[in-house]
């Protein structure tokens, strides 16, 4: 069942921030569509030594979003401690885990646009001086796509669906 899951990359090229907003919207779309459709055991499964299941994945994407663009970003003390693991809690939705991701995303998209500009400074510092919001739009699209890629090879050892 070769690429059955398969979308085209974004072709937005009007500008930088629309062709940085655009790949990283395509991975976060391709995190999601790997956890579309497969039951609570599935999505929780261990395949791999570590503990990093399809919906631990998610979980630790929305940790990220709300730290690099709610707290490093837009300063938010909120989401200055966040748990960045991949074992959800049993007692957990699996409902509630993708919702609250799809949240972090609009939520990181108001920040982002809030911002003002690729050229915006982080309101916390990273490694002791602010970044630009090109720079964590940047570090957030790499770190999605990475997962993304985790995603696919699990997604794949559960039910043979492929594609980006």
């Amino acid at each position: 069942m070769l690429e059955s899951q398969r979308e085209a990359v974004p072709f937005n090229d009007d500008g930088e921030l629309d062709t940085a907003l655009a790949f990283l919207s395509f991975a976060r779309s391709c995190v999601l569509k790997k956890v579309d459709g497969l039951d609570e055991e599935k999505l929780r499964r261990r395949l791999v030594v570590s503990d990093t299941t399809l919906l631990g994945l998610v979980a630790h994407l929305t940790a990220a979003e709300r730290y690099w663009f709610g707290y490093t970003l837009a300063g938010d003390p909120r989401h200055a401690e966040v748990d960045f693991g991949m074992v959800v809690a049993p007692d957990r939705r699996t409902e509630e885990v993708i919702a609250d991701y799809r949240n972090a995303i609009t939520e990181s998209n108001t920040h982002i646009i809030a911002a003002g500009g690729l050229d915006a400074r982080t309101a916390s510092p990273v490694n002791a001086e602010p970044r630009t919001l090109r720079w964590v739009l940047a570090h957030m699209t790499g770190e999605t796509a990475r997962h993304a890629g985790h995603a696919d090879i699990l997604r794949e050892l559960l039910d043979g669906a492929t594609g980006r």
